[in-house]
Parts: C-alpha cells; structure tokens; sequence
C-alpha cells in the first residue's frame, strides 16, 4: 500500500456509470451549455465522453490520449499528451466539453485545458468524481471524493497483457 493512501475504495458500477451520466449531462442541459465538441480524455474518458455526447446530442467527439498514471498512485512527473494529437484547428471558435472520469490531481485537465484555451470559444470540463486537491476545478461535477476509485472498466485485469505498454490511465 503507498503511505497516506486509504483501503477505502470508491466503487463505481457498470449500472451507477450510467445513472451518473445521465445525472452529469441533466446538470450540464440545466445549466443551457450545448457544447460543439466533447474532447474526451482517453482512456478513462472515453466512456464518459460517449455517454455525455449521447446523452447531450452531440455527434462531435474527438479524443486525446494523455499519459499520467503508470499505476495505483504512481505518476509520471508531468501528463504527456501522446501521438496523434488533435489538431487545435478542428475547435476553432467551438464549444468544447472535455470529459473525463476523475479529476483526482488535476494535472491531466489542466493540460487538455490548456490546449483549448485560446483556440476555442469556450471550454468547460466534465468528470465523474473530482477529489479536493485537483488543479482544476471543473464546472460539472457528478460525485466529490477523497478515495481512490474503482471504475468497472479498470477494476479487473486486462485479459490480455501486452508487454512494453506503460500507458495505465
């Protein structure tokens, strides 16, 4: 166990995912952003970027992979956007949701955040949980927490292990 982190798990189910997306994207309607893009953060984002884009009616989804947690609690010093990057070109003058599942540090949506700024009408961020230390506050939020996260997709080991990949995020 790494010092100072918790046993105590967050435990997030395939059936709670989606009532928290549904949830997500009925604050996110009520607050009357109807965003352009959603720019999702894979891997983790993924599926709450499907689920937003669905939800919200919004057909345009691109993706970012960042690289940042290499395991329980282990990080890379900084997040690494990888290759292909977006072209900051197909967001010009968009509104942007960028949808993520956890805004644990925050340094992985600061990144993508900063990619946007600048180059976009508007940009807010979506999660599922975000902790109280992370970077960035996002304007939608499901669930605030304090735990680490079990997330139904990352919970069991992958079937299939594949030698050389450090990308765990």
């Amino acid at each position: 166990m790494i010092p100072g982190m918790s046993d105590v798990r967050e435990n997030l189910t395939y059936e709670t995912f989606g009532t928290a997306i549904r949830e997500l994207a009925q604050t996110i309607a009520d607050d009357g952003y109807e965003p352009d893009v959603v720019l999702s953060i894979a891997r983790g984002g993924v599926f709450v970027a499907g689920g937003l884009a669905y939800a919200l009616d919004c057909k345009n989804i691109h993706l970012v992979n960042v690289e940042f947690y290499t395991g329980v609690g282990e990080t890379l010093e900084m997040p690494v956007m990888l290759a292909p990057v977006p072209n900051a070109i197909d967001f010009t003058d968009k509104k942007v949701l960028i949808a993520d599942d956890v805004a644990d540090t925050g340094k992985t949506l600061k990144l993508v955040h900063d990619f946007c700024v600048g180059e976009v009408a508007e940009v807010r961020s979506a999660v599922i949980y975000e902790k109280s230390q992370s970077l960035v506050k996002c304007e939608y939020v499901w669930k605030r927490t304090e735990e680490w996260i079990n997330f139904p997709w990352s919970v069991l080991p992958p079937v299939v292990k594949r030698e050389g990949q450090v990308l765990d995020a």
